[in-house]
């Protein structure tokens, strides 16, 4: 393999090649220095090796084991750690400035993942929590039901989060709560995928939890890369949301075998599954209050209760009316409370 004013040959490489997306049967950080150049990765999204026997993990969750692909690759405990700092080193390399990385990671390696991450310039955005039911069965200690997710992003460019990419900031939740509000609180409540008597991975990320990283922190035709192909989870849903995709798998049986599963994958086929976001434009989002119309919101609110609205129903009002949002609408109301109890005068203590 050489480089040539930076393009890369891919003699002796095993490549899959699906809708115009490459795919490789070689080691990550080897196959990352050879054939991807920098600041050419949009968006990342991995689940390394767990570094803890993985090959037994159907004794943990009584799975059976029948119908997954062999040929899985962990890291031995006592390289662990150097080997996460070669790979996360060359993810911070191939992201554009601004590009983000979300790592999904068990308590077990959080630490070698963590410091790893804390040996580049990269930028923690958030540290998010995926819970999901039926874990880890203990008898003698707390049931393991949840993976991190760690979000982080290169410095020197816009990094992509698209707010009202799944629910409108004013769209409504069953409940009545915020739905974009509570779709981006930073614990996830997703299900894993049960998939009896069908081909699998070791372990595969969801297809629900794939769709949200992506839609949130991805735009159409860019290119998201996943250091860690296993069953080809990421790709197949960055191919389905019409974004372009590319990787790294070093086993040999799953990269045939799940990678041939590639190419039943429609292009652009997820997107009419996706909740088409209610986005309304208020026409005075983002603008500046005056004391006059603060004034007249706080009349107008009491005059909404007075005539026994809720104080959702005489929120969202005040929106239509004032021409904002509904968190706008809450702060400023906030702000006025808190500027006439601080007008009070106070009653002294009585000794």
């Amino acid at each position: 393999m050489t480089r040539t004013r930076g393009r890369r040959t891919l003699e002796g490489i095993p490549t899959l090649e699906v809708a115009g997306n490459r795919f490789f049967n070689i080691d990550c950080v080897a196959g990352a220095r050879a054939l991807l150049a920098d600041d050419s990765i949009d968006l990342i999204v991995t689940d390394p090796p767990y570094g803890i026997a993985g090959d037994t993990l159907h004794q943990h969750y009584n799975r059976n084991e029948d119908f997954v692909v062999g040929g899985y690759v962990d890291v031995e405990p006592g390289q662990y750690q150097s080997f996460t700092r070669d790979w996360v080193a060359e993810a911070h390399r191939v992201l554009r400035p601004g590009g983000s990385i979300f790592i999904v990671s068990g308590y077990t390696r959080l630490y070698e993942v963590l410091h790893a991450l804390r040996t580049t310039p990269l930028v923690e955005v958030n540290h998010l929590i995926w819970r999901y039911s039926f874990g880890v069965y203990t008898s003698r200690k707390f049931v393991s039901s949840h993976y991190h997710i760690l979000y982080y992003a290169k410095p020197g460019g816009r990094r992509t989060f698209n707010l009202e990419s799944r629910f409108g900031r004013d769209e409504k939740a069953h409940h009545g709560g915020s739905a974009n509000y509570l779709d981006r609180e930073d614990v996830w409540s997703l299900p894993r995928e049960y998939k009896p008597r069908r081909e699998k991975n070791k372990n595969e990320l969801p297809t629900e939890l794939l769709v949200k990283i992506l839609q949130y922190a991805s735009d159409p035709d860019d290119l998201v890369c996943d250091f860690f192909l296993g069953g080809f989870s990421t790709a197949r849903v960055a191919i389905g949301l019409g974004r372009r995709a590319t990787g790294f798998e070093v086993a040999v049986p799953t990269f045939q075998r799940r990678g041939a599963a590639l190419r039943s994958v429609t292009p652009d086929g997820l997107l009419a599954t996706l909740h088409p976001p209610t986005i309304g434009v208020a026409r005075n989002r983002s603008k500046r209050w005056d004391a006059a119309q603060l004034a007249a919101l706080h009349d107008r609110y009491g005059s909404l209760r007075e005539h026994q609205l809720t104080k959702s129903a005489a929120v969202a009002r005040l929106g239509e009316e004032f021409g904002r949002g509904t968190f706008a609408i809450l702060r400023a109301l906030k702000r006025i409370d808190a500027h006439a109890s601080a007008r009070r005068p106070r009653t002294p203590k009585r000794r």
